[in-house]
């Protein structure tokens, strides 16, 4: 059996509970006067005080009591959210992670000063209790009808709905009526699970808050409906039809009552959504990402052996062989679609992020940015969510830095003071297109154009297009900064981006309008475990080219070859496109085949021709790496297992793609002298 380090369940469980509470104060920087995003942050504080002090992280629960107590003020209306709160409370949900996860690298001087921070907003902007929180006839009445259903589960959770109903006669005098509608028959009954609703008459004049305080901590659990009744109503007014139990029962007469209805609606309290969600068994489970990853790789050697399979079967006659090969081709195809499903991530994990990055970089540099994301449902591979955090980084501090222009300038040429930032993911085929917009200044291209030639890189006067150009933002060391900041001018960023990219089989796209904003594209493929591929045979060698990248196959006959008349172009139905001979790019031996046949590929708007001499067809396709000792060879990604055990290289279609491009110019140079 598996031992647990309560302490580092601790870690885990507050990790969440700090991403939610980051989330939730960047939320409540923007919407201060939002009540629930104050009561959000209030449960995450107190969890993790509460949760500190059952594992022994004491300096923890010390350090939360604070801010929790500042944020129960403004619950109450003792005091108001505002950006410095926000702000301090940011830093102080840091330094709770540090103080979590390294106790001894943190400095207890730096905690203090956060705290002292906070105590002088607080004692700044409380108010006598009489004025900040004078009840009105819409948050207090002399009685209250409540309405409680708890979702099935709740039991499992720990939680006593009993002890919840005394803290509701802490309040004042009231009675309770038990409603048992959705109590399922003996024979069918889940006795762990709560099936039971309850109507409470509460005879007090309190605060509707002071209710909600009651269930603050399972509000997500539950359905819960708060009406206030007038002074003069009468017990059997108050009383609903089932009869009237008093709060101090242990248990519940069998009688049932009607279904209570939300306040204002005719609709029932929702105790049979939850009753469906149970139905649904759509609950969760935390796996380590290694035993996915280990999985991810027992399902490929699966693929790999399930090809081996299918390939004796091809060469035998016997009809139950094939039969049960091509059941386990079904089913490991199912398997592997699973599989990685499972491993599928929303883009929403990751876009969460950044929304501090910006918050910070905004404040940074003084420059007020919107963040706005799109997509984020769009979901990735895990392994690519994790890679693409970085070269996002880059992106958005680069957008922020050199592209969102300072208010005063946006000012003098007519834009509005807060800069616009938008990251988005969405999909296109078998890839996903992550870009970030921006509405600055544009790129420009002048100013690129003489730091490459200050650099040597292009010869002055040399006739490159804008967008070759652009392309020198992805040279090592190349920077248009004019001085060095923390942020910027040491040359570092977007060759690293470009570099993680390549090496997730991806490629980029930079687009520029002066004066109107930039935005940069990342063309990204699902997954980097399993794809579906394209085999092809050049001279003895068989390699794989992704089918994603595939647009059309045609054969390249000897009309189009003469009328090449040695150019690599072809012509198809009226488009010019390049082509690459594999042969001669890959030296191969032999004599080539008399039809040879053409792959049309493409990234982007660009599309280049790959000659072969055959086309074998699809393949599933397990990605392997190559070793360091072939990190040069920039025109294969990987490899993958052949179902008679040899090995194929995977073509880099992106490589193949610049090379194609490139051939193309030095034809058009050629032709041209």
């Amino acid at each position: 059996m598996l031992d647990l380090d309560p302490a580092e369940t601790f870690r885990q469980e507050a990790a969440e509970l700090l991403e939610t509470l980051e989330t939730v104060l960047l939320d409540l920087g923007q919407r201060p006067g939002e009540g629930h995003l104050v009561d959000a942050a209030f449960r995450a504080l107190h969890t993790i005080k509460g949760s500190g002090a059952m594992f022994g992280f004491d300096r923890v629960a010390a350090f939360t009591h604070d801010f929790e107590t500042a944020f129960d003020l403004i619950r109450k209306g003792r005091i108001e959210a505002n950006h410095d709160i926000v702000t301090v409370a940011l830093s102080a949900k840091d330094y709770l992670r540090i103080l979590i996860e390294d106790p001894d690298s943190t400095d207890e001087i730096i905690g203090e000063a956060i705290v002292a921070a906070l105590h002088r907003l607080v004692s700044g902007l409380e108010a006598a209790p009489a004025e900040a929180h004078a009840p009105t006839t819409s948050d207090q009445a002399p009685g209250w009808l409540i309405d409680i259903a708890f979702r099935p589960d709740i039991l499992r959770n720990g939680t006593n709905p009993l002890n919840l109903l005394d803290e509701l006669r802490d309040l004042g005098p009231c009675t309770v009526t038990a409603r048992l509608d959705d109590v399922p028959d003996l024979t069918a009954l889940d006795p762990e699970g709560c099936f039971i609703a309850w109507r409470v008459a509460l005879r007090a004049s309190c605060p509707r808050e002071a209710i909600e305080d009651v269930f603050i901590f399972v509000r997500d659990e539950m359905a819960l409906a708060i009406t206030p009744f007038d002074a003069g109503a009468s017990r059997e007014t108050l009383a609903p039809s089932g009869g009237l139990v008093d709060a101090d029962a242990e248990t519940a007469p069998a009688s049932a009552a009607p279904n209570p209805s939300v306040a204002g609606t005719d609709r029932p309290v929702e105790k049979t959504e939850y009753n469906r969600r149970a139905d649904d068994k759509s609950s969760t489970v935390r796996v380590q990402a290694e035993r996915l990853d280990e999985l991810m790789d027992r399902v490929g050697e699966l693929v790999i052996a399930q090809a081996r399979l299918s390939q004796l079967a091809h060469a035998s006659d016997d009809l139950a062989i094939k039969a049960i090969a091509e059941e386990i081709e079904r089913l490991a195809s199912g398997l592997r679609d699973t599989t990685m499903g499972v491993r599928m991530v929303p883009m929403g994990s990751l876009f969460g992020r950044f929304r501090r990055l910006v918050h910070d970089l905004a404040r940074d540099l003084a420059k007020p940015v919107e963040f706005v994301t799109v997509g984020e449902d769009t979901e990735m591979d895990k392994t690519m969510i994790e890679r693409l955090a970085d070269p996002l980084v880059h992106l958005i501090r680069n957008a922020i830095d050199h592209g969102i222009e300072s208010p005063e300038r946006r000012a003098i040429v007519g834009k509005p003071a807060i800069g616009r930032i938008e990251l988005s993911a969405r999909y296109v085929g078998a890839q996903v297109l992550v870009s970030v917009q921006d509405d600055g200044g544009g790129l420009d291209t002048a100013r690129i154009r003489a730091k490459a030639e200050e650099q040597g890189l292009l010869q002055a006067g040399a006739g490159l297009s804008d967008n070759e150009v652009h392309q020198f933002l992805f040279h090592p060391g190349f920077s248009t900064a004019r001085a060095v900041s923390a942020l910027s001018g040491r040359g570092v960023g977007m060759d690293v981006v470009k570099r993680t990219i390549e090496g997730m089989r991806g490629s980029i796209d930079l687009a520029t309008l002066p004066g109107r904003g930039s935005s940069v594209t990342l063309r990204l493929p699902l997954t980097l475990a399993i794809i579906d591929g394209l085999l092809i045979r050049v001279g003895g060698g068989r390699y794989i080219i992704p089918l994603s990248a595939v647009e059309e196959c045609i054969e390249l006959t000897a009309a189009d070859e003469n009328r090449s008349r040695g150019r690599s172009f072809l012509s198809v139905r009226g488009e010019l496109v390049p082509f690459l001979r594999l042969r001669e790019q890959f030296g191969a031996e032999g004599e080539p085949d008399p039809h040879p046949k053409v792959i049309i590929i493409s990234t982007g708007e660009v599309r280049v021709g790959l000659v072969a001499d055959q086309i074998i067809g699809s393949h599933q396709t397990v990605i392997k790496s190559l070793s360091k000792l072939h990190a040069d060879v920039t025109m294969f990604s990987g490899a993958t297992i052949l179902g008679d055990g040899s090995a194929a290289l995977i073509l880099d279609v992106a490589q193949l793609v610049g090379l194609g491009q490139m051939q193309a110019e030095i034809d058009k140079m050629t032709e041209a002298a």
